[in-house]
């Protein structure tokens, strides 16, 4: 309405003529056109405002709309979680409830199902392994035929039929596919006799191919499924091209392991400085952790030349008495320690004989020293000796430097110890080969 009624006064204005007191007029209508511009302009300004207020309260309430909406769906979404936690650990009470029923039921003797197995055991001095007799009959020395996840191989029984705890056996657990024949004999002789001839072939291709590698042996499965090749060597080595040459020569799937230094001597044997045959080879199955503490425990000297074994690490044997020396050292004095007879004489330790419980202390008599000797169960312990007392710096450097040497065999033996407890894979279950940093498999059969 207002831009009408400026414009039609704008028209009446324009056809005014100038005359006299019609200026007036004029003049009138003029402030009449700007008063009316001025109102127009404000109102829509006003209009402007309005549209914008209403359209920033329309988006406001859009943006509570969308906050409550989000409100509610998430508090939806908390209460079916808070719900589902609820129905969760009331079913974890109800199956704790019912497995202490079941507990409290079964006796404590039978609570672990025993299961039939017999131990076999694949090489000399090798770990033993369970697999299930089935209907054969068996006995400790024959030979069997077993499956494991290197394919068929060929076994000897260790041990008599037993029953042992589930918890204990390798699951599943396999069964004998049968008792060895004279022909199964025969094709074992004959793997042996081709293990030897695959030795020298390797070795060649290792000569060939200028690999920074030691064979040690050759080994094939008993259906000669697969032909595995052990060596050593300072680090990784990069034997992909060997592979593919040996899996052209034998035309079978290809194995080569890296192993330490002592797997290497069990693998090979030989003869300890004690005249026998090594431990290792004959009869230990699995490597124990040796330590320098059960050295100094036995009193024997921190030279690592006189208690290293063949492989260059602490013997294997140093474990053998150590419980039975740390158990019969608790009760006995170190040499310096201050003690009292029971005769009443007090001196300082000088020696100890651990096996006997002997203790030989140096007392003074009417102005002499001398050397007497006491039972353990007869002397009183006065004043412990200072840690590193009464020696000269020649003495610990001495020791210190084979303490040193013996402490970087120890670090040796334990970082080997890890390396093959990742590389010794269970025959009865397969190895995850994603793991198996040291192992390389081409398994391409040529």
């Amino acid at each position: 309405m207002d831009t009408i009624k400026y414009t039609e006064i704008k028209q009446e204005s324009s056809r005014i003529e100038i005359h006299g007191d019609n200026v007036e007029v004029i003049d009138v209508a003029q402030a009449e056109v700007r008063k009316i511009e001025i109102v127009a302009a404000a109102q829509a300004k006003a209009i402007a405002m309005k549209e914008e207020e209403t359209a920033a309260e329309d988006s406001f309430e859009e943006e509570v709309a969308a906050a409550e909406e989000f409100a509610a769906t998430e508090e939806a979404a908390a209460t079916e979680e808070a719900a589902a936690a609820e129905t969760e650990e009331s079913a974890e009470e109800e199956s704790a409830a019912e497995e202490e029923a079941e507990e409290s039921t079964i006796p404590a003797e039978d609570s672990d199902e025993k299961v039939h197995v017999i131990g076999v055991r694949f090489r000399t001095a090798g770990k033993i392994y369970f697999f299930d007799p089935g209907e054969w009959e068996v006995r400790h020395g024959c030979h069997v035929i077993v499956e494991t996840a290197r394919g068929v191989e060929y076994g000897t029984v260790v041990g008599l039929p037993m029953d042992v705890k589930a918890s204990k056996v390798t699951q599943p657990l396999k069964e004998v596919i049968r008792v060895a024949t004279l022909e199964d004999n025969e094709i074992e002789r004959s793997n042996r006799a081709k293990e030897k001839e695959a030795y020298r072939i390797c070795q060649e291709k290792i000569l060939a191919h200028g690999l920074d590698m030691k064979l040690i042996n050759a080994e094939y499965t008993f259906d000669n499924s697969k032909v595995l090749f052990y060596f050593t060597a300072d680090g990784r080595v990069d034997f992909r091209d060997l592979v593919k040459d040996l899996a052209s020569v034998f035309r079978t799937r290809i194995e080569l392991r890296q192993i330490g230094v002592r797997d290497e001597t069990k693998i090979l044997g030989g003869y300890g400085i004690c005249g026998r045959p090594l431990c290792c080879h004959t009869w230990m199955s699995d490597f124990i952790p040796v330590s320098i503490k059960m050295a100094k425990e036995q009193n024997l000297s921190l030279n690592p030349g006189k208690i290293s074994g063949v492989c260059g690490r602490l013997m294997c044997c140093l474990k053998n008495e150590a419980d039975t020396y740390e158990e019969l050292n608790r009760t006995l004095p170190k040499v310096g320690d201050e003690v009292q007879g029971n005769d009443g004489l007090s001196g300082q330790v000088e020696s100890v004989n651990v096996l006997r419980q002997t203790v030989r202390i140096l007392v003074e008599v009417d102005d002499e020293k001398e050397f007497h000797e006491y039972h353990v169960k007869d002397l009183t312990i006065l004043r412990r000796r200072r840690r590193g007392g009464n020696r000269t710096r020649k003495d610990n450097a001495v020791d210190s430097k084979e303490v040193q040497e013996l402490e970087k065999l120890e670090s040796q033996e334990r970082q080997e110890s890890r390396g093959d407890n990742k590389n010794r894979g269970s025959r009865n279950n397969k190895p995850n080969r994603n793991k198996n940093r040291r192992r390389q498999e081409n398994n391409n059969a040529q």
